[in-house]
């Protein structure tokens, strides 16, 4: 079920409205479409309206090199996102720039002197007791942070659902088939961290992936009867990654509460939500490599050639978004690169589509730091092939006679 993000005359954003409303206020003239960041089609109204809004929540399901976020809404499911992190990028270059480092400092040195006379860099300060991201994780946190920013800017944004990775590392917490010191993961670096930065943004709920108390994004998501692909965790599709962030969205309008009453434990599903068809959308950041100063190995004369970097000799910008034409067929990709006379344009997995002249590559888009591909039409996310319904704990269907009338409210 299609919303159209809709943005007041002053830019705050209002309530998604359907797309035969937003279509007839574009044909009047009382809207007009603006652009984003997250490629989402948004109208703008022309007119002064009352900023009234409803709860919409958005949930975000961190990972190492995927992450879903979901924005969920009473009724229907607003949005829907694959991110693509750079974690693995990120961590091959920390690792060549320290051999780089590394070999110049020898280069450097005459070590036909003695020991005390060669020209090694004395200590500094000590810099390891600083409480610094690693640079993959902070790479990973930022993009998951910039693309809820830009959601903040479409939907009226009320709370943030965040699931926290726990990790199995003894055996004393009742989980018996825990490996005692094998169970840490990147993911948990860097939460708290995280959870500072969206705090400054709306109010911030965390979860874990099952709890005791049955709140749980697993076990909401068996709930509300979605799928969820856990063999095939790098295809792009709703079924990953995105289906936890809608499930944790929508956390905001649901959850089980418990209570007991002559010795008995009753629990049931408070609240209401529907889960629609939404656009989905693959982001990733381009990566560009930045400007070295030094290559791996030396060039003759002590000129080296030029490597990394944002610009381009014939006026783009790597990662403008282009369409370039080659032998009669047309593509559309990003800029990636650049010859004397060719640019390089490659696709949204930064795999080289071709060497085009430059004067047959048109800008389309200048460079945002951020590569979407949203999906055409709708996307749905996938039901079980077999849900026995008998065998979840779903409703209590009458309050029995021995419970007392003050849990009237959770019937």
């Amino acid at each position: 079920m299609l919303r159209v993000p809709v943005l007041s005359k002053s830019g705050k954003p209002l309530m998604p409205t359907k797309p035969s409303r937003a279509r007839r206020w574009l044909k009047e003239g009382k809207a007009k479409v603006v652009h984003n960041d997250l490629e989402c089609f948004v109208i703008q109204l022309t007119f002064e309206t009352e900023e009234n809004t409803q709860p919409i929540a958005v949930g975000i399901d961190p990972g190492k090199s995927y992450s879903g976020i979901g924005v969920q809404s009473n009724q229907v499911t607003l949005w829907m996102a694959h991110l693509v992190l750079p974690f693995k990028t990120v961590k091959e270059r920390m690792e060549l720039r320290r051999v780089m480092r590394r070999a110049r400092r020898g280069r450097r040195i005459n070590r036909k002197l003695p020991y005390h006379e060669r020209c090694h860099r004395p200590g500094r300060f000590d810099n390891r007791k600083q409480k610094k991201l690693p640079p993959s994780i902070r790479a990973n946190k930022q993009l998951e942070l910039r693309v809820v920013k830009e959601l903040f800017k479409l939907f009226p944004i009320s709370a943030i659902h965040y699931e926290l990775v726990m990790a199995d590392v003894d055996r004393t917490r009742g989980r018996k088939s825990a490996r005692s010191g094998v169970g840490f993961s990147p993911v948990m670096v860097g939460q708290q961290q995280m959870l500072t930065w969206l705090s400054e943004l709306a109010p911030v709920t965390t979860h874990q992936g099952w709890e005791r108390n049955c709140n749980g994004t697993s076990q909401l998501r068996q709930w509300l009867g979605l799928a969820k692909d856990k063999k095939n965790k790098d295809q792009q599709t709703p079924a990953t990654h995105a289906v936890d962030g809608v499930t944790l969205a929508a956390f905001e309008f649901t959850q089980w509460r418990e209570w007991y009453s002559n010795n008995a434990k009753h629990g049931r599903w408070c609240g209401d939500v529907q889960i629609t068809s939404a656009p989905f959308a693959i982001i990733r950041r381009p990566p560009i490599s930045r400007r070295q100063l030094h290559l791996c190995v030396p060039s003759k004369g002590g000129k080296r050639r030029k490597y990394g970097g944002t610009v381009t000799r014939h006026g783009f910008r790597k990662g403008d978004k282009v369409i370039a034409e080659k032998a009669g067929k047309t593509y559309i990709g990003w800029c990636s690169g650049d010859t004397k006379k060719q640019v390089s344009v490659s696709d949204v997995n930064w795999k080289r589509l071709g060497q085009f002249t430059a004067k047959k590559v048109q800008l389309l888009q200048r460079s945002t730091g951020l590569i979407v591909v949203p999906s055409t039409g709708l996307s749905n996310l996938p039901l079980p092939l077999r849900v026995d319904l008998t065998a979840i704990p779903l409703r209590v269907a009458s309050r029995s006679p021995g419970v007392s009338r003050e849990y009237d409210e959770f019937f």
